[in-house]
């Protein structure tokens, strides 16, 4: 066999690898089911948003890339759900505590002091941090940043808690009636009582 057909024939066996692994392995642009309403669990309790959710117009800009849940200064920050820590550290000037859920999905929480290293799992409802001292982005009031990536992509945590989800509007039956507030409908954003 000449060099050249040698070539020739790991070219080949190797092109032959490569699409053998692309068939068999998840095409990153294939569409995947979006994780349903319920997965998470609040990481704070009482749940009082403080600032809600406002997606950049583009990735490099400007935006709310989460919530703001109201917390006390040492108050426990619990795992949306089960996971393994993925980060638990300082970025610039406060404590960041990150948890990769599987299936895409990673939770974030800052300022937090971390009760849990890198690498541990962690079962739903688990304390894995309180909510440290620096002021955050709420600054006076304490408040817990609770970010979510769905894929890479920051989404908005209120789409997987349960009785959330993404909103869709209905037209009304009767046009002459303004939307009513039933008993059962709890009030996500009034004040904590």
């Amino acid at each position: 066999m000449t060099p050249l057909s040698r070539r020739a024939a790991l070219a080949l066996a190797l092109a032959g690898t490569m699409l053998a692994w692309a068939v068999a392995s998840p095409h990153p642009s294939a569409a995947s089911a979006p994780p349903s309403p319920g997965l998470l669990a609040p990481p704070v309790s009482p749940v009082h948003a403080l600032a809600l959710f406002d997606p950049p117009p583009a990735p490099w800009a400007a935006g709310h890339r989460g919530i703001d849940l109201a917390a006390a200064p040492g108050g426990e920050v619990r795992a949306p759900a089960d996971g393994v820590v993925a980060f638990a550290g300082r970025v610039v000037d406060r404590g960041v505590l990150t948890i990769d859920h599987g299936a895409g999905v990673v939770t974030s929480f800052e300022p937090v002091m971390a009760a849990v290293t890198v690498g541990t799992r962690v079962a739903r409802g688990d304390v894995v941090a309180t909510l440290g001292p620096e002021q955050g982005h709420c600054a006076p009031t304490p408040c817990l940043h609770w970010g979510v990536r769905v894929d890479g992509e920051y989404a908005d945590p209120l789409d997987l808690l349960a009785g959330f989800g993404p909103v869709a509007l209905l037209p009304l039956a009767d046009q002459t009636k303004a939307p009513v507030r039933t008993s059962d409908s709890l009030s996500f954003f009034t004040a904590p009582e």
